[in-house]
């Protein structure tokens, strides 16, 4: 009996040890809270936030974006105040008047009163993480940018205002109708039916421009309840992008038409509504300029507003308003807070019902083998009128045009663990998600989104629906991925088309172009050529037949005047002789990865050419091309046990002028490489570069 007895709690002794030793050293799983906070630092500047609470992970936080970023985090606040040009002259004007136009800095205020008080907490504790960061290193700041020290709670929401509402979902060159190549993405969710490996995965890839508040930030923050990896953009204090031990998300920029441009008829120093004239709400400003002495000026701006929103512009008895989606909904920030802590998908649509995100696509996927598409936003609840209609300009004398209330979730257009067993989105609409389709756009309103489905989405779909069983390296290798679609879908005609009606040149560019293996690597021989054709024809107009819904897969194809697209073909091959001496060129050598100092040869392309590796190039004096923008931040997540992820930042994370880590994935970016992910203390602590910890004491400097 004795034995027995001493065996039982010499094996209870050894249950409680083992126990003992999973929460200590469990890797994934739930461990014991750390006795401080602190930031591991990785050997590609990515820092792991390990914190005790919450608002010691949004301090950490904070002191971590500023260590990475903190010359470009302040100039984007200052931006944010509406003050940039009272710091740093007159180039920031135009961007003063358009943030004060829009009252950022007055609901940033309103903003931070309407948070709740954990999140006033956490809002509080990230702007300490910046102030004691710049007072501890007061040398590793830019003299320029520390006019906008201290940093408040509300020029974080100031940030995310301008950034969220006032950049993606509407600005100053979209009013104009001149916005280029400023956002993207790609994304996919694989289900386990159409993996190779029986688990869900995700592929997330933003397309951003490499600057300003485009830049994505990687990271990772543990704290009670959540660990969550990702990235985010700069200066905004929680991942947007990200995934934790259970489930994972990404965005696209998705068609949704989140503002509106109103006609206002001017009478009697107001505006007609409904019959009656309307004061105008009007609030006189003083914008300071300061000037390249030193001193400053004064400049007044009046800002006026309608019962639509702010006066964007006037001519004659005419004057334009402009109205915007979600500035009543301050919650964004806790709303991704909630995301990051939900366990599975029931827990996450949950906090994806508040509705607090202005826009974007959703693409989810999880452990348990789910996948969502969700088109997201705030959609105004319209009378009538389809997407075009509500693209244009808006009679704004008449409350029948004036929305109020926006969609509930449930009238948003959603897929949910489709028969196909995958999902996509490249910015086209919800509709092109999947095949066989599984939403029918004559089932929502005619306003929600349009119908289109243009060549990398094109490209996107077919990747997926070509490959029944798709392994983790193989989704890997499709996003980088640089095939044409549009030279798969025209470049027979062309070729046909030149040896048909050309001359000796034209058919010289037919052969190269016959050579060509139809994408845009460093190598490749003929791109050049085809890119160059693609700017002498007017698109869609060059089809012969027109993109159509019933075949979105397949249209459109075909060359509507052959002679006019060989006359095309000769005018494009004699500029690409001129600048570069021969027809075939390499793509790398006329297109060029830069960021910094560095320069590689360039691989990728041009969403419009239905490249899927999108690379935005600008032109230079040389004839050359250099990188500006598209592909950015890229994970590629598998929900096995434990997680498996890779990702890659495709300009490093960091932009501190002396850090190494500004630039330095570019050579990966280039060999189309992504790298792995490193989670857990053990993987961290290998690959370890640097560690802070934060004391007990180190809220005082709050």
């Amino acid at each position: 009996m004795r034995v027995a007895a001493t065996r039982k709690l010499w094996e209870f002794g050894l249950a409680i040890l083992g126990l003992m030793i999973v929460l200590l050293v469990g890797g994934y799983g739930k461990a014991l809270l750390p006795t401080a906070t602190e930031i591991l630092w990785d050997t590609y500047g990515v820092p792991h936030v390990f914190a005790r609470d919450a608002r010691d992970a949004f301090q950490a936080f904070g002191w971590a974006q500023m260590q990475s970023h903190g010359d470009l985090l302040l100039r984007l606040y200052g931006q944010a105040r509406g003050r940039a040009a009272e710091y740093w002259g007159e180039d920031y004007l135009d961007s003063d008047r358009w943030v004060l136009t829009m009252g950022v800095p007055d609901r940033a205020r309103r903003w931070y009163q309407l948070q709740s008080p954990a999140f006033q907490s956490y809002l509080e504790a990230f702007a300490a993480g910046i102030n004691a960061y710049a007072q501890e290193h007061p040398d590793l700041i830019d003299d320029d940018v520390e006019v906008v020290l201290p940093v408040k709670p509300e020029d974080v929401l100031a940030h995310l205002q301008r950034v969220l509402y006032f950049t993606f979902v509407v600005n100053p060159a979209r009013v104009r109708g001149v916005e280029k190549h400023a956002s993207g993405s790609n994304a996919w969710a694989i289900a386990p039916s159409r993996s190779a490996n029986g688990h869900a995965m995700l592929l997330a890839n933003p397309h951003l421009l490499w600057s300003e508040q485009f830049l994505w930030y990687e990271a990772q923050i543990q704290a009670p309840e959540v660990d969550i990896y990702g990235a985010t953009l700069v200066g905004f204090p929680g991942l947007a992008i990200a995934f934790n031990n259970h489930l994972g998300w990404t965005y696209t920029v998705n068609t949704h038409d989140g503002w509106d441009a109103y006609e206002l008829q001017l009478q009697d120093g107001g505006y007609l509504f409904d019959g009656k004239v309307q004061a105008f709400e009007t609030e006189n400003l003083t914008l300071r300029v300061k000037q390249p002495d030193g001193s400053a000026r004064s400049q007044p701006l009046v800002v006026r507003r309608s019962i639509h929103g702010p006066v964007i512009s006037q001519q004659d008895n005419k004057a334009l308003a402009l109205r915007v989606v979600g500035l009543d909904q301050p919650g964004v920030l806790e709303q991704w807070w909630d995301m990051a802590r939900a366990k599975n998908l029931a827990q996450f649509e949950t906090a994806l019902q508040r509705l607090q995100l202005p826009m974007f696509t959703v693409m989810y996927a999880d452990r348990a083998g789910h996948i969502m598409h969700l088109f997201n936003g705030q959609v105004p609840i319209r009378r009538a009128g389809d997407y075009k209609y509500w693209s244009g300009v808006i009679p704004g004398d008449t409350s029948k045009t004036l929305w109020t209330k926006y969609h509930p979730y449930h009238d948003l257009p959603r897929v949910i663990d489709p028969a196909s067993g995958w999902l996509q989105n490249a910015n086209d609409p919800p509709w092109t998600t999947t095949f066989p389709q599984a939403l029918d756009p004559a089932n929502f309103p005619a306003y929600m989104a349009p119908q289109f489905m243009h060549f990398r989405a094109q490209r996107s779909a077919r990747m997926l629906e070509e490959d029944p069983q798709i392994s983790f390296e193989e989704m890997v290798q499709y996003k980088h991925s640089t095939r044409m679609e549009l030279g798969d879908r025209l470049v027979a005609d062309v070729i046909a088309a030149a040896r048909q009606y050309g001359n000796e040149l034209a058919r010289q560019a037919a052969d190269v172009l016959e050579a060509w293996d139809r994408q845009t690597e460093a190598d490749s021989r003929g791109a050049v050529l085809f890119a160059a054709w693609t700017q002498e024809v007017k698109f869609p107009e060059v089809f012969a037949t027109p993109w159509q819904a019933d075949s979105p897969l397949t249209t459109p194809h075909g060359l509507v005047n052959p002679q006019s697209a060989v006359k095309a073909l000769e005018t494009a091959a004699g500029k690409v002789r001129q600048a570069y001496g021969a027809l075939n060129v390499r793509w790398g050598d006329v297109f060029r990865l830069e960021y910094g100092k560095q320069k590689l040869p360039g691989n990728g392309g041009f969403d419009d050419l239905g490249v899927f590796r999108t690379v935005w190039f600008a032109p230079q004096k040389d004839g050359t091309f250099t990188s500006i923008g598209g592909d950015s931040y890229v994970a590629a997540i598998e929900f096995s046990n434990p997680i498996r992820a890779m990702t890659l930042n495709s300009y490093g994370n960091s932009t501190q002028p002396n850090s190494r880590h500004n630039g330095d994935q570019l050579s990966l970016f280039a060999q189309k490489q992504l790298r792995p992910v490193w989670r857990s203390r053990q993987e961290i602590q290998a690959h370890l570069e640097e560690r802070k910890v934060f004391t007990a004491g180190v809220r005082t400097q709050r």
